[in-house]
């Protein structure tokens, strides 16, 4: 009676398990794989011994290997990737660097922890003002369509008013319709998109954010920097309300004996339209490289919200009107701390950020 190629399965099954889980190196597991479950491996060779036998013995003998195999691949697999895990473990316990015992000449010791940065604790002291004055706070996306960055705020393609700000533009879409935001002003449109959406008039917000121009740093100017920008939609809003909104943070944040004006400006997205200017807080008026000579520091814009911008986002300007404001966080804290070039925020000198820990 001829014997069956499948009769000592099982032992070679148990065999090739314990084989596998004697290997205690991922190297010498791979160079055996093709010895376990490869061409060469004994199930391979059972595989083509199935031939001899008659159709219904051979589909028996068939299921019986497969299910063998199932579970040596199982098994390989598994090992493979606890090997891994293990020689992953290993590769970074060897490159690991123990710095507890390293202690660097030019660090004062003991060494201090860290804290926010001069710009975030800025923005946060801001923030605090506006909510006090009633003021919620918003954020949106950095990166902004063409739309909300400026069709949306009166400002068409080819407008000339594009010329105010230098744009860098992101390789997304169609060519020069994704940019980095260059002012926060986008998120003011998304917050009216929502309010009129959601029926939730009026609005008064702040939008702190990081924006983009393509500005030569110098002594009040960064590339990349910082904006807050405030909002208020509803009924009965003039410009005399922006001017007080203006002059009583002025002296929430920069203390009473600074003050603000409002200089005659033209902005797209407002009409009128004002710059407004505290009193140099570094030579108290009296002129300096910082305020070019003339005492005062320019914070930023504002204005009556153009009826445009309303009409654009589904407001109806017979019957709600508001204003915007918008200002550099980094400016703030260069006139509230006195600081004399505003290129010292982002140098990373330990000297200079020790002083606002």
């Amino acid at each position: 009676m001829s014997t069956s190629p499948l009769e000592n399965l099982s032992q070679e099954v148990t065999r090739l398990l314990a084989t596998i889980e004697s290997f205690d190196s991922l190297a010498a597991l791979v160079d055996a794989e093709a010895s376990i479950i490869g061409k060469r491996s004994a199930l391979s060779s059972l595989q083509k011994s199935l031939g001899s036998l008659d159709p219904d013995a051979r589909r028996d003998a068939g299921a019986r290997l497969q299910e063998a195999r199932r579970l040596v691949d199982d098994a390989f697999a598994k090992r493979r990737e606890v090997l891994s895990a293990n020689a992953r473990s290993a590769q970074l316990e060897q490159d690991r660097i123990d710095l507890g015992d390293v202690v660097v000449a030019s660090i004062r010791w003991p060494a201090s922890t860290g804290h926010a940065s001069l710009v975030a604790s800025t923005q946060r002291e801001l923030e605090d003002v506006f909510v006090s004055m009633g003021f919620t706070v918003s954020d949106g996306p950095e990166v902004e369509s063409d739309w909300y960055n400026f069709e949306a705020l009166n400002i068409p393609p080819a407008h000339p008013a594009r010329g105010m700000w230098d744009t860098f533009y992101v390789e997304l879409g169609e060519p020069e319709t994704v940019v980095l935001r260059t002012h926060t002003s986008p998120t003011q449109i998304h917050l009216m998109e929502n309010a009129v959406s959601s029926s939730t008039l009026p609005i008064h917000s702040v939008m702190p954010g990081r924006c983009f121009r393509r500005d030569t740093p110098d002594a009040r100017h960064l590339a990349t920097f910082h904006q807050i920008e405030g909002l208020v939609v509803d009924r009965g809003i003039t410009f005399a309300d922006l001017a007080g909104v203006i002059e009583t943070f002025t002296r929430a944040y920069f203390g009473p004996d600074i003050s603000s004006r409002l200089r005659p400006a033209y902005f797209p997205f407002t009409e009128p339209s004002a710059e407004f200017e505290i009193t140099c807080t570094i030579c108290r008026g009296e002129g300096c490289r910082t305020c070019s000579q003339t005492g005062w520091i320019e914070l930023g814009g504002c204005g009556v919200l153009d009826p445009a911008v309303l009409s654009a986002v589904g407001i109806d300007g017979e019957v709600w009107s508001g204003f915007a404001f918008g200002f550099g966080i980094d400016r703030c804290a260069q006139m509230r701390h006195q600081i004399a070039d505003m290129r010292a925020l982002t140098e990373n000198d330990v000297r200079f950020l020790e002083q606002f820990s």
